[in-house]
């Protein structure tokens, strides 16, 4: 009965010899599994994250660029970046003219948890995003009014946005735009024009750069634009098409769309919609009771909403987009 015991113990010791050695050939794949499941997995959210960060970067570097100043984008760059992604590298944005565009991009070394075992301690991850811009040349404007290139060029002097003392518009027979001309060399009445909503729910209307769209005749503001919305407008810039051509009167009259630029409401009083506070002075020859108030601005777009083009005219306003 002994010797049964004492051969029993043997086997055993040789097999959990037997089984370790077993364990310890196969280790080495079983902690490459791991690594391809976790580190690989590592990899892919890492390179998520960093191009978020990418994204961010190049966009904030085009808005800057659209304004008319690029300013030093590799500081704007990196500041983006690391607000997304603290342990990235932003690299040199780079410039592009075909489109017009600028390209940033962030690299970091992610280090992995088992693949060093295998041989790898780290691998580089990089994203890179390209983001254009150009002026509008079609999309909604969220308030369905046009200004002639008359009322523009005398606010500006004929240049680019710069001031933010409102300019009040009468909706009357004429203001104080009448009498100048549009690239057409058209004379252009009065300096404002209500357009017709896409619906009867929506207030906006949606138009595009040579288009033709047809005048809601009236002073009064179009019937889905109500007072609660023109409230949430207020002090918020705003697309608007800028026309240079004009023909026929009433319902049927028409404007020709030479281009868009950005517009912040400071007030407005209508007698059907109610009034801002503060209220602006409506005092235009003629005048009706009824005005809005703003400045044209310098604006980028960032919504899907609009078109953009580099070939557009230049008003001040710019669209981006996010190419890749």
């Amino acid at each position: 009965m002994q010797r049964l015991t004492s051969r029993f113990r043997r086997r055993l010791v040789r097999e959990d010899g037997a089984s370790a050695a077993l364990v310890a050939v196969l280790l080495v794949p079983v902690l490459g599994f791991a690594a391809i499941a976790v580190d690989v997995g590592a990899l892919y959210a890492e390179r998520a994250r960093l191009q978020v960060a990418a994204d961010a970067a190049a966009i904030a570097v085009a808005q800057d660029c659209a304004r008319g100043n690029c300013g030093n984008m590799l500081a704007t760059a990196t500041s983006l970046l690391l607000a997304n992604d603290p342990e990235g590298k932003a690299g040199q944005p780079v410039l592009g003219s075909d489109p017009i565009s600028v390209t940033v991009t962030g690299s970091t070394p992610k280090e992995h948890w088992f693949a060093p075992v295998i041989g790898h301690e780290s691998t580089g991850v990089s994203a890179s995003a390209t983001v254009g811009w150009g002026a509008p040349v079609g999309g909604t404007a969220v308030l369905p009014l046009a200004f002639s290139w008359c009322a523009f060029k005398q606010q500006t002097g004929g240049g680019l946005p710069s001031g933010t003392t409102p300019r009040v518009v009468d909706f009357t027979k004429s203001d104080s735009t009448v009498g100048c001309t549009g690239p057409s060399n058209l004379q252009v009445p009065g300096g404002f024009g209500w357009l017709v909503p896409d619906n009867s729910t929506t207030c906006g209307a949606t138009t595009a750069m040579d288009g033709i769209v047809t005048s809601e005749p009236g002073n009064n503001p179009p019937t889905p634009c109500t007072q609660a919305y023109f409230a949430s407008l207020l002090k918020k810039p705003v697309l608007l098409p800028i026309f240079d051509e004009y023909g026929a009167s009433g319902s049927n009259a028409w404007y020709r769309i030479y281009g868009y630029a950005a517009f912040t409401i400071t007030g407005y009083d209508f007698k059907s919609k109610g009034k801002s506070t503060p209220t602006p002075n409506c005092g235009g020859s003629g005048n009706s009771g009824q005005c809005i108030a703003g400045y044209f601005t310098r604006f980028v777009e960032l919504s899907d909403a609009w078109d953009y083009s580099p070939d557009a005219p230049t008003l001040g306003s710019s669209v981006l987009r996010l190419i890749r």
